[in-house]
């Protein structure tokens, strides 16, 4: 099920977007996984068995990308844009986003926790963890408050009965 933007089909409606700024999601992982991996490079910091580390390590990593590819695949099916620097064109409530709002920025974060767990390093843990602030804190709200302009009581139906994302 999808919703269609109430905005879409009026010419003088400026193009908003989600996100078009430069803290983009994206990025916000890369440079996360760029910092605990040079600090982890500088200062080792394992917390994990080494075979524990991999087998749990490779799981996450292939459950991300599971739900990556589901979700990005139900988003082009609704025909909406998955960059958040280009107009939403329509809230989609099937597969994945049945179960969060958010499931696309849930996979980037299993993703890297699982490779924080396969390479054994707390730093790329400790990273992840400012990489999900910056996500809960700035990039979610400035989201929800597009889409609460874009599609009103809509998406506040859909926000109040699926969760976030974590």
């Amino acid at each position: 099920m999808t919703i269609e933007s109430k905005n879409r089909n009026r010419p003088n409606a400026a193009p908003a977007a989600a996100n078009p700024g430069l803290v983009r999601p994206p990025i916000v992982y890369l440079v996360s996984l760029g910092a605990g991996v040079l600090i982890q490079l500088a200062i080792p910091l394992p917390f994990l068995p080494h075979t524990l580390g991999l087998l749990l390590g490779a799981a996450l990593i292939a459950v991300a990308l599971l739900l990556f590819f589901w979700s990005a695949g139900t988003f082009r099916a609704a025909g909406t844009p998955i960059q958040g620097n280009q107009p939403t064109t329509a809230i989609v409530r099937t597969g994945s986003y049945r179960l969060s709002r958010n499931p696309i920025y849930l996979a980037f974060s299993l993703f890297e926790l699982g490779i924080a767990i396969w390479v054994n390093s707390l730093w790329l843990l400790a990273a992840l963890a400012g990489a999900m602030a910056v996500m809960h804190y700035i990039v979610i709200p400035r989201e929800e408050s597009y889409l609460e302009r874009e599609f009103g009581a809509q998406y506040l139906d859909y926000k109040a009965a699926v969760r976030r994302w974590i």
